[in-house]
């Protein structure tokens, strides 16, 4: 088939690397000029680095160079992601410097003949315009690409008396901010990079924080790497699924004080390692609360930088307007409080839409809060040929979108046994329902996963019958996830869908088992073709 992909991140790039190897033609299109997506330098901020290790933070067949720290760069990233590509072979799929305008059924969205092929508008940097057929479409344009910025009574005022507002993903270079005072709107992990990094050449540096985050170090007790912690299987059962499994019983059961003893004592040491009474940084509420907003990889200097008076940070404060006082920008904050602010840089979070979808396919996408109705975080409910990938925000995002990226595979392939349409519903009803029980709401309409990364894992190849050695998966339990465990999964997919092709139209039908309807012209031999651990390139 011919498919179209919308995003050349990490999520995007997977699901054509699949794609491609299971005989479909591919076309991914980005609106910025390099692959990467949230790592691309048009997007990324100074001091930006992983949150997980690198060894966590890779697709399975392509480990990160050895070369790499341990939490790599995002210019590390991006150039890992752009080798990806070209070791597998993608650089020719791709559209960079095109942007998806529309994506419009072929046939009419509201009749039953939907999804039979996607007519795909786009717009070049030069501002040409062109429309593509596609028999399939797959969404993977990124949960964190659009900043949303607030909206500040007297922004004309404070942009007239020369102070600048930017979401950090449009802060490119500390050096803009060399002498100026700064405020970084945000307690997570971008606000808290980039205040480090420009910490070190403002004049001030201020963080405004409506809600503090539990921070966790790098390494805990400056020993224990966190990943030994929360990157296991363990750390993932510390916190209650919607269905609890094996050991999950225990420690949701009789076990329960001990588990949360052990969750709370990250949480102690996390206090006392950073200072955070001193410094009154203590979050409001218990360690556990951080499955009900978000968690955050402490910032390496930035205690550091607070305890020293480099950088402040305004606890539960928000900006009420911008204004200009004596020709000079500031902010006044909900306490009352004015500070000089020459620029103020958001890191408040990002929108997740779909703009390009019509508004009647955008109506059967989101349920009426807006949460995207996707079955295992990939399927519309019922909207035939669309497909997304990278809408499972996880502590693994690659592994995550590739196993997606596998189960896409399968469903275009018709390989796929699925549930009927109202068991879906409901099993999509279910799981936000969970979600919002979980994290109090915050898990970016339906989007984000954390910490539940690995259950998306093992419900996902679950539906294709497929998963690693269950000895590798007992030792995850105590050890952090290794992607390259699930490297095999790729090629053992593709031995079993079908060979040849007869309806390039076929979407999978909802409580059909998996057909024969196949899709492909070679043998998955041909398809699994591309070295499995190719050569990485030289640090740039």
């Amino acid at each position: 088939m011919r498919i179209a992909i919308i995003g050349a991140g990490v999520a995007g790039l997977a699901t054509a690397k699949v794609l491609t190897q299971a005989g479909h033609e591919v076309q991914v299109f980005d609106r910025t000029p390099d692959v990467g997506g949230v790592w691309s330098r048009t997007r990324r901020y100074p001091g930006l680095t992983t949150q997980s290790p690198g060894a966590q933070y890779s697709l399975s067949d392509f480990p990160m160079p050895k070369e790499f720290p341990e939490w790599p760069s995002g210019e590390q990233v991006q150039a890992y992601l752009a080798a990806y590509a070209t070791a597998f072979g993608l650089d020719r799929t791709l559209r960079l410097n095109t942007e998806v305008s529309a994506a419009r059924p072929r046939a009419d969205a509201g009749s039953d003949n939907a999804g039979t092929g996607w007519t795909i508008g786009t717009t070049d940097s030069t501002g040409r315009r062109a429309t593509e057929d596609f028999d399939q479409l797959v969404v993977a344009n990124g949960v964190f690409c659009e900043p949303a910025i607030p909206s500040y009574p007297g922004t004309d005022e404070f942009t007239a008396a020369g102070g600048r507002l930017c979401a950090a993903t449009e802060f490119h270079d500390a050096q803009d901010a060399r002498g100026r005072h700064v405020l970084v709107v945000g307690y997570g992990k971008s606000a808290c990079d980039v205040a480090v990094a420009i910490s070190e050449v403002a004049e001030s540096t201020d963080v405004i924080a409506r809600q503090l985050l539990w921070k966790v170090p790098r390494r805990i007790g400056g020993l224990l790497n966190f990943k030994m912690l929360l990157l296991t299987r363990m750390g993932e059962a510390l916190f209650r699924y919607l269905r609890l499994r094996g050991f999950e019983k225990f420690l949701h059961g009789p076990g329960n004080g001990v588990r949360r003893r052990m969750v709370d004592s990250i949480g102690s040491v996390s206090v006392r390692q950073f200072g955070l009474r001193r410094l009154d940084l203590v979050p409001r509420g218990s360690m556990e609360d951080i499955v009900r907003g978000a968690i955050g990889l402490a910032t390496e200097g930035f205690f550091e930088a607070v305890a020293d008076g480099r950088i402040g940070v305004h606890r539960d404060q928000t900006i009420t307007r911008l204004l200009a006082r004596n020709g000079r920008p500031f902010a006044q904050l909900a306490d009352g409080a004015t500070l000089p602010a020459d620029l103020v840089v958001c890191a408040t979070g990002f929108t997740q839409a779909v703009p390009f979808l019509p508004a009647e396919l955008q109506e059967r996408l989101l349920d009426e809060r807006g949460n995207f109705m996707l079955y295992r975080q990939v399927m519309p409910v019922d909207i035939p040929g669309l497909y997304f990938n990278g809408y499972n925000s996880s502590f693994f995002s690659p592994l995550n979108a590739e196993m997606a990226a596998l189960w896409i595979a399968a469903a275009i392939a018709r390989a796929l046994p699925l549930p009927s349409v109202e068991d879906i519903r409901q099993a999509v009803v279910d799981q936000l329902a969970f979600m919002d029980s979980a994290t109090n709401g915050h898990h970016c309409k339906g989007t984000k996963i954390i910490p539940y990364s690995m259950h998306n894992v093992d419900e996902v190849l679950g539906d294709l019958g497929l998963n690693i050695n269950v000895l590798v998966r007992a030792s995850h339990w105590l050890n952090p996830i290794n992607p390259a465990a699930y490297r095999r999964l790729t090629p053992a997919l593709l031995r079993k869908l079908p060979t040849d092709t007869t309806d390039p139209g076929a979407n999978p039908t909802p409580g059909i088992p998996g057909s024969t309807a196949p899709h492909r012209p070679h043998t998955a031999d041909d398809a699994v073709s591309a070295p499995a651990q190719p050569q990485h390139m030289a640090r740039d």
